[in-house]
């Protein structure tokens, strides 16, 4: 069975791209004040100084607009936002509401789910992926 569960810090922190471009805005700041290294900005931002060294020659070409942040990362997600919400609900009915002999979730029932929602076929592994960006972890029975 799964239960719904908070995201770890790590990642929280990892989808924080709004954190990720207040950083790159702010070493804008510092490079066009000019009186600190990159090895410095790097250190006082917590980012490696490859980046800082990236961030610092998009700024030299297209100004602080080249910094603002591009987006989501990856690839688009073959789910949509209503879809996760749809499939959340479903999953809290229980799997016997959706004609199960038990109410034992398990990643080949969960991707018969989404496969039925939204007529998307996923590899089983792929289906734990989707479970935990959605908040849910496995629950061992005892």
């Amino acid at each position: 069975m799964f239960y719904n569960a908070v995201m770890s810090t790590r990642e929280a922190l990892r989808r924080d791209f709004s954190g990720m471009t207040e950083r790159r805005l702010r070493a804008a700041e510092y490079f066009s004040a000019g009186q600190m290294t990159q090895a410095a900005i790097a250190r006082e931002l917590q980012v490696s100084r490859q980046s800082v060294s990236r961030w610092c020659q998009q700024w030299q070409q297209g100004g602080t607009s080249a910094l603002e942040g591009a987006g989501r990362a990856g690839r688009k997600p073959r789910l949509t936002g209503q879809q996760q919400q749809r499939l959340a609900a479903a999953i809290a009915r229980g799997a016997r509401a959706h004609g199960f002999d038990s109410d034992r979730w398990t990643l080949d029932r969960v991707n018969a789910l989404i496969e039925q929602f939204t007529g998307v076929h996923y590899h089983r592994g792929h289906v734990w992926k989707i479970l935990r960006g959605m908040g849910w972890t496995l629950q061992r029975g005892r």
